[in-house]
């Protein structure tokens, strides 16, 4: 299935289409399950969240959050009330929103028990507990490792989840969740996806905005050579199907078709 692109003026806009689209799966999903199964990533993804679920009261009150089941694409090897935490800007971006009354979804975290180091820093950490870390995570994985809905992000480098250009890591193929230790954006040690989950997912959704995007986006719809990780995600080809929700900005002298949602 070709990736769709969803293009809009502002980011409220951006954020009440991602609402649409995130509610959309959901009911799609619990038609055959009894709960729904998501993946989040982290950067300015909390705040699009906290737009489109919370703030907008039209689209929040039709999120069943007692059948969602919430993971993280990557973490950092940080605790959860660490600034750098993927959970923790979650919590604080929408967790911590919802009205009294309402019932929290399940959410899948690292264990914390097993952090060495400290704020994900190599030095004095454990690489056994790294390893350990992730093996658990991938224990929590739902049944089969199939997501219903991947939201992730786009770094300016073209990285996604925890997945960085030219790394190792893009070519895993027998881990379903990987530590790193050399992450070039800090904190260095994290987990991470790797390519059989994201293949897995019924859907994947970008959210891309500002004009200092526009150059990867340019990368990764029109430039054939580019390995760019982005560009791999959105070239995945086993049936999941790929959207992208984007400012006009950021498919700004872009060469790609664009709809509303």
């Amino acid at each position: 299935m070709a990736p769709k692109v969803f293009a809009y003026s502002d980011s409220e806009s951006v954020a009440n289409s991602v609402g649409k689209y995130v509610v959309d799966l959901q009911n799609k999903a619990l038609k055959g399950s009894s709960s729904f199964k998501i993946a989040l990533s982290g950067g300015s993804l909390g705040k699009v969240l906290k737009k489109a679920l919370i703030d907008n009261k039209d689209i929040g009150s039709n999120v069943q959050w007692e059948k969602w089941e919430v993971y993280f694409s990557d973490e950092r090897l940080v605790p959860l009330n660490h600034p750098d935490s993927n959970y923790g800007l979650f919590n604080e971006m929408v967790l911590s929103n919802l009205p009294s009354g309402v019932a929290r979804p399940k959410v899948h975290t690292i264990n914390e028990s097993l952090l060495t180091g400290k704020d994900g820093q190599v030095e004095g950490s454990d690489v056994t507990k790294d390893k350990e870390i992730a093996k658990e995570y991938e224990k929590s994985l739902p049944e089969g490792h199939k997501f219903d809905l991947i939201l992730l992000g786009c770094g300016p480098d073209g990285h996604t989840c925890s997945l960085f250009p030219e790394h190792k890591l893009l070519h895993e193929r027998s881990e379903l969740i990987s530590y790193i230790s050399d992450s070039p954006k800090p904190p260095p040690r994290r987990i991470t996806f790797t390519f059989p989950v994201l293949e897995n997912s019924t859907a994947i959704a970008f959210v891309a905005e500002g004009a200092g995007k526009a150059p990867v986006l340019a990368q990764i719809f029109k430039d054939s050579t580019s390995k760019l990780p982005s560009k791999l995600v959105n070239e995945i080809s086993s049936g999941t199907q790929i959207s992208w929700f984007v400012d006009d900005n950021a498919v700004k002298g872009v060469d790609v078709g664009t709809s509303k949602y």
